[in-house]
């Protein structure tokens, strides 16, 4: 088998049943991006990004992601609707004709770890049937200095074939598509997709079950930045919310972007090395960070370009989840290595489409157990199929298609950490105002920022605070920079009565929800 740099090749694929393989092992995104473009798989923007389509899913597909059954897990994992189990036999067969399929091809193999913190670490190798899912390998996860590959030696493999079709009755998936973990072997098997966040969310699924059952370290589905006096600020929120957008700031230095540990010892590393933003609606004015990252050795998925080559980040013709992956060194303010401590303010962001929630307010211990478990945002009409006016959205711990354990195991978690550190929390409405979707209007980026940077200076712990009589949360009266009425979200609709009849029935929908933990 060829490899472009066989000093370092201490393996082969017959190891992992693929035979008669040419092996393309530890190519730079360079190297990728020529190797996509020959293929006639992508195409260059105006800036000289590279851009390509995944196909038929571009997103994930949580009905068919499986967790083996087996001893290490079928008594720890909460088995469900979310983490849905897969025979050991039946992977075994399916991973055979797996690597079967991929025998006799071009492979491209990458060796990475995932987890800055050097105790904590995972080596990762990622056999890829595509050099475009390679190149997002490259953006997403920790990248080894080249004495590091000489002893290398991986702790899980991912297998991803996005060209393989399973036989549902055959082979026990739901149908072609699947993305399989199985923790007694470490393997992240994935076929019939080639949306690249099946990748990354394998491994983050995978360190959300042995990080707090075997190291008693808290995985979290957040961004993550540090300010100047070393203090660090958490942000958790589904997609949407804004996690990547208020987390990346140019006055802190940015931990990581989505997925991250808090330890015993309160410090907090970053799973990742790399960003993977929604690019919906992407401006040079709103969020400069992010549109100056989109440059060479980026990755764009699913947009659309002109005969130019120029993105219209409007066009959501392909996709509403239009994405790009680049490695964290593409923002300039990052912290090296990806390691934050003292935890002191945690931000749930939530897009709230009903337009009630307030834009901010201060939780107690309990209501922050209560929203973490909770993770509540809601869906907007367009962005799935069947969906025509806002439905709230729960999905525990901010992340629930990727917690393998009981979401009440993380909330403890988190509850004993906010109580040992005394973080504040905040929980911060980042959706509608005025009235909900097709009414209001969008809450302000700019008064968002206001908010959470008030929050961090410390400017709302002597300010007074109002009660909102619904959903019992404490909110600022005053905030620097923010208009004294955006602050009580009632007040911004015209119609009080409509407020008071949708607020509650927002408040019905949370107790229904946590009802299933209880």
């Amino acid at each position: 088998m060829e490899s472009l740099y066989p000093e370092t090749k201490t393996f082969s694929l017959t190891d992992y049943g693929i035979e008669d393989a040419k092996m393309r092992y530890q190519m730079s995104p360079e190297a990728l991006q020529e190797e996509v473009l020959n293929r006639n798989q992508g195409q260059l923007t105006d800036s000289g990004t590279l851009a390509i389509r995944t196909g038929e899913f571009t997103g994930r597909s949580p009905m068919d992601r499986f967790i083996v059954k087996d001893d290490v897990t079928k008594d720890k994992i909460w088995w469900g609707d979310i983490n849905i189990p897969f025979e050991e036999d039946a992977f075994d067969a399916l991973y055979d004709k797996v690597t079967k399929y991929l025998s006799g091809k071009e492979l491209f193999v990458r060796d990475s770890y995932a987890c800055a913190d050097e105790d904590y670490r995972l080596n990762i190798r990622v056999i890829n049937e595509q050099p475009w899912s390679n190149m997002f390998a490259y953006n997403m996860f920790l990248r080894p200095e080249a004495a590091e590959l000489e002893k290398f030696s991986p702790d899980w493999l991912i297998v991803n074939a996005p060209g393989f079709m399973a036989d549902a009755l055959k082979d026990k998936t739901r149908q072609h598509n699947f993305a399989i973990l199985n923790f007694s072997k470490k393997i992240a098997l994935i076929g019939g997709t080639g949306y690249t966040g099946e990748i990354k969310k394998g491994i983050f699924s995978a360190l959300n079950f042995i990080l707090p059952v075997e190291r008693n370290c808290l995985p979290m589905h957040c961004s993550a930045n540090e300010g100047e006096n070393g203090n660090t600020a958490l942000f958790f929120g589904l997609s949407g919310t804004g996690k990547t957008t208020l987390s990346t700031d140019p006055n802190r230095k940015l931990i990581g972007d989505d997925e991250h540990a808090w330890t015993e010892e309160n410090t907090v590393f970053n799973f990742e090395g790399g960003c993977y933003a929604k690019v919906i609606d992407l401006s040079a004015e709103k969020e400069p960070e992010i549109f100056n990252a989109i440059k060479p050795g980026a990755l764009l998925e699913n947009v659309i370009l002109d005969d130019a080559g120029m993105v219209d980040y409007h066009d959501t013709s392909i996709t509403q989840n239009t994405r790009v992956s680049y490695p964290i060194y593409h923002i300039e303010n990052i912290k090296k290595p990806s390691k934050g401590s003292t935890v002191d303010n945690i931000f749930f962001l939530t897009a709230d489409a009903f337009g009630v929630l307030p834009p901010i307010s201060k939780l107690t211990e309990e209501q922050a157990s209560y929203h973490f478990i909770s993770g509540y945002t809601a869906k907007v009409a367009g962005t799935e199929a069947g969906v025509n006016e806002p439905q709230p959205s729960f999905s525990a711990c901010f992340g629930a298609p990727f917690m393998p354990l009981h979401p009440q195991e993380y909330g403890d978690m988190l509850k004993d950490k906010i109580k040992k550190t005394g973080a504040k929390v905040w929980l911060v409405n980042t959706g509608w105002t005025g009235g909900p979707y097709g009414i209001g209007s969008r809450m302000k980026l700019r008064y968002t920022r206001a908010m959470i940077n008030a929050a961090l200076n410390g400017d709302l712990d002597n300010v007074e605070y109002g009660t909102n009589e619904v959903f019992g949360l404490e909110v600022p009266k005053t905030c620097p920079e923010v208009p004294s009425e955006v602050l009580d979200a009632r007040r911004t609709w015209e119609d009080k009565d409509a407020y008071d009849k949708q607020a509650n029935e927002l408040a019905e929908s949370f107790k229904k929800n946590y009802a299933k933990f209880e």
